[in-house]
């Protein structure tokens, strides 16, 4: 009981810590949704955190981050991370290619983008979240990197 106790107080210090002010999370949201809206790959590559991280990996981002890029967002928001899910994104985790992957440094928020389309067939809505995390004073994307 104890250690869980310390693992939930580190994890709380940590987002304490590593807060993401207003201002910096408004300017965040406001040039992903532009660079998302607009399919400026450019931009969008340049919130991802890639050291690293092995290029195939990079890659499954660049792909995940634009598979919906050029369609109007209804909303893009930076939500904090809860207790739980930082535990989850704490453990290393199998990717697609069968090996073990962990987070380079501990997200602290998701960005949580969310597309409605309206067609002929009806109503959809699609909502896709990534780690986000301040590092070094800026706001990115931590792509995950091969376990040691």
């Amino acid at each position: 009981m104890k250690t869980r106790y310390l693992i939930a107080s580190a994890i709380a210090l940590t987002l304490q810590a590593a807060a993401i002010t207003p201002e910096a999370e408004k300017n965040f949201v406001e040039t992903y949704k532009k660079a998302f809206e607009t399919n400026d790959e450019k931009t969008l590559s340049s919130f991802l955190y890639t050291d690293g991280a092995s290029q195939d990996t990079i890659e499954f981002f660049k792909m995940m981050q634009s598979a919906e890029a050029g369609k109007k967002a209804s909303e893009i928001k930076l939500e904090a991370v809860s207790a739980e899910e930082a535990a989850k994104k704490s453990k290393p985790m199998e990717m697609p290619d069968g090996k073990m992957y962990v987070m380079p440094f501990l997200p602290t928020h998701q960005l949580v983008i969310v597309i409605e389309q309206n067609d002929g067939s009806g109503k959809s809505t699609s909502t896709s979240k990534l780690p986000v995390a301040e590092h070094k004073g800026k706001i990115v994307i931590p792509i995950p990197v091969p376990a040691k």
